[in-house]
């Protein structure tokens, strides 16, 4: 499996770019990292118990932490931190990125979810 050659955060897109040695090379929206984070809090146990999360379409990256030489926790600003992407799934992610995002799309639309978080109800006048 080629290894990441280089892993730029670019905060202001809200992506990250990950280049591989063998000279593939996938930009990833945060959102997209979010939305399907290896974490078990996401992915559950078993294929049937993925959680379809909505309302991420603003999250960012706040950094970026090293696991070893296999892997990165991603730090996102809805704190959410236990996902450990390794190199292999990254890869994955980048390979299969339009895919899975329609596939999501598919899932938030069957269930009336949104890709916009909850705004409050309009306050009353007078």
């Amino acid at each position: 499996m080629p290894a990441p050659r280089e892993i730029r955060l670019r905060r202001a897109e809200k992506e990250l770019v990950v280049s591989f040695d063998d000279g593939a090379s996938f930009t990833l929206p945060a959102e997209y990292l979010r939305v399907e984070s290896p974490s078990a809090e996401v992915q559950g146990h078993a294929p049937d118990q993925k959680v379809i999360l909505w309302g991420r379409r603003h999250v960012g990256i706040l950094r970026l932490e090293p696991v070893g030489n296999y892997a990165i926790r991603i730090v996102f600003d809805d704190l959410h931190d236990t996902g450990i992407y390794s190199w292999e799934y990254l890869r994955e992610l980048g390979e299969q990125r339009e895919a899975r995002w329609q596939r999501y799309l598919e899932e938030l639309e069957a269930r009336g979810l949104s890709r916009e978080p909850r705004r409050p109800p309009p306050q009353r006048q007078g």
